[in-house]
């Protein structure tokens, strides 16, 4: 069964032109067709195509079921922009896939990008969410400055990752699944040891994601797959 993304479906009974577009044209989906479809708030339906049309596809909802999640312990990865934007929506896609909560571009003093399209990260979100079956949404956060996040930081969990040579643990030793948690992940050129600093000031832990450097983009990924699974073991 195909799943749509409609985050007001319970109220217009119709998908968003783009999902419309997408079901009668490309899948050439029609009348008495079964389709799912998620409003990213944690809802699934399974409804009937009434009406396939380009622009607006009519359905009747058919059963509606509800996935609970627990809202103290969100996953939040704040990770700097790579200079290649395409790495950036690699990172988007698969940190959706695996179940990011909440993602926030952060710019440091050594982020090579200082622009980003909210838009298509948000489409990438979509297609990632809809491909793996998730009924929740990531939250995609405008990007901040690296310091204002430090400031206005209300996760109980707090990590940075970084290479310097200086006490780290690893992630998975400190994390406690049952609080929200935040991980920052820097750039190419890593923080500069004046952002770890201020991060430590603001009772960020330094962590370790192996003994081996990684791409901001796959740090990202094995933050965000670390903790995902440590969460899903204790529920």
């Amino acid at each position: 069964m195909h799943q749509f993304y409609s985050p007001d479906i319970e109220q217009t009974g119709r998908l968003p032109e783009d999902e419309s577009l997408h079901c009668s044209r490309v899948l050439r989906l029609d009348k008495g067709t079964a389709i799912a479809i998620a409003d990213g708030k944690g809802n699934r339906f399974v409804a009937e195509i009434v009406l396939a049309h380009p622009k607006n596809t009519i359905v009747e909802i058919k059963e509606k079921q509800h996935v609970d999640r627990n809202e103290n312990n969100l996953i939040h990865i704040a990770i700097v922009p790579t200079k290649n934007k395409d790495r950036l929506e690699w990172f988007v896609e698969k940190a959706t896939e695996i179940g990011v909560d909440i993602i926030t571009p952060v710019f440091s003093h050594h982020a090579e990008r200082k622009q980003i399209s909210m838009e298509r990260l948000l489409k990438v979100a979509v297609a990632a969410m809809k491909q793996s079956q998730r009924a929740y949404l990531p939250l995609i956060q405008p990007p901040v400055l690296f310091e204002t996040l430090l400031e206005n930081c209300t996760e109980k969990q707090r990590f940075i990752a970084h290479c310097y040579e200086q006490q780290r643990v690893f992630l998975s030793s400190v994390y406690r699944p049952s609080e929200r948690s935040i991980v920052l992940i820097g750039p190419e050129g890593d923080f500069t040891e004046e952002e770890v600093t201020n991060a430590l000031a603001h009772q960020f832990v330094p962590v370790s994601l192996g003994n081996h450097r990684l791409r901001t983009e796959t740090a990202g990924i094995v933050a965000c797959h670390t903790l995902e699974m440590l969460r899903t073991d204790w529920k």
